[in-house]
């Protein structure tokens, strides 16, 4: 079923919406939870966390073509809420790593004269992105949208760890170059 569609039965309240959205994006979904919390069942928790969040936002939200990526969005930021409850008292290290990779050509939200608008922020990011090659473009959603380790990035890739690494350093210093040279300072 095409989206158009699961979005109209969103919006007429009909409860077929949940299923088709699961039939299509289900298993999809899943693997950016699990990506995320690395246990499946909690990641199919998460999933319907988000079924349930797509019901209540959607009207007045209207994603009729892009309803994978503001799913992807809303799972991805329940199973990064479910890391933090779950290690309150101590940090995911997982996590933590991939913040701190990213802080370094990213400006921090919470500082008031880095605070970046979502849209812009976004443009800047696609535009970035489509400098790169396709694979290094990969690779780097892969890291840090998807949360895959080096090693499985490694696999996917048929690549050695270190030059995922390099290729990942690399494209942050690039990143970074872009950002200031787009006017942000880091």
């Amino acid at each position: 079923m095409e989206d158009e569609k699961i979005v109209e039965l969103y919006f007429e309240r009909n409860e077929a919406a949940i299923e088709k959205t699961s039939e299509k994006y289900g298993k999809r979904l899943r693997a950016v939870s699990n990506g995320i919390v690395r246990d499946m069942e909690t990641a199919e928790e998460c999933e319907n966390d988000t079924y349930l969040e797509a019901w209540n936002i959607i009207p007045p939200s209207e994603p009729k073509t892009y309803l994978y990526a503001f799913l992807a969005r809303i799972i991805r930021n329940i199973s990064l809420n479910f890391c933090r409850k779950k290690t309150a008292l101590k940090r995911n290290a997982f996590v933590c790593e991939l913040s701190a990779e990213m802080e370094e050509c990213i400006p921090s939200p919470d500082d008031m004269n880095c605070r970046i608008d979502d849209m812009v922020f976004a443009e800047i990011m696609n535009r970035f992105l489509a400098e790169l090659g396709s694979e290094k473009r990969k690779i780097f959603v892969r890291r840090y949208w998807y949360m895959d380790s080096v090693s499985e990035i490694s696999e996917k890739f048929s690549i050695s760890e270190s030059k995922v690494k390099t290729v990942l350093f690399r494209i942050r210093k690039k990143l970074r170059e872009f950002l200031e040279k787009e006017g942000y300072v880091l």
